[in-house]
């Protein structure tokens, strides 16, 4: 059975956009976060974690955004983990691009603090709905 969201992980080198998802994960949504300043920092620690959801910015120094996501997805624990890019590069390629590396949705920069947890929540529930196949 699915229950509520409860652990998100979010990898993004702004501390300032760091600590405004914090406000609005954490402290509005109520949901348990991890927040990881770079690619690296993240595939290291999130294990320990064990995030249910990423939220990842696609423009990062030294590793990239994608590359992060490509590297989670090579751990066995995030192999199926919802990923979320959080970027302002919302371009109709960028974007296809980015579901076509396996990006569960993007959410755009500037993102509304006061809705990003149910926006976050919306997009689990509909990456954890079983496929009609299934």
């Amino acid at each position: 059975m699915v229950y509520g969201l409860e652990r998100v992980a979010c990898v993004e080198d702004d501390p300032d956009i760091r600590e405004l998802i914090r406000i609005s994960l954490s402290e509005i949504g109520r949901l348990k976060l991890a927040v990881y300043a770079s690619g690296p920092e993240a595939i290291e620690q999130s294990p320990r974690f064990d995030p249910e959801l990423f939220l990842i910015d696609v423009m990062m120094p030294g590793m990239t955004g994608q590359e992060t996501l490509v590297a989670l997805r090579g751990l066995p624990a995030f192999e199926e983990t919802p990923m979320v890019f959080m970027t302002a590069k919302v371009q109709v390629q960028e974007v296809e691009d980015y579901y076509r590396l396996g990006a569960a949705s993007v959410i755009s920069k500037p993102f509304d603090p006061i809705i990003l947890a149910d926006q976050v929540r919306a997009i689990w529930s509909q990456a954890k709905r079983p496929s009609r196949g299934a």
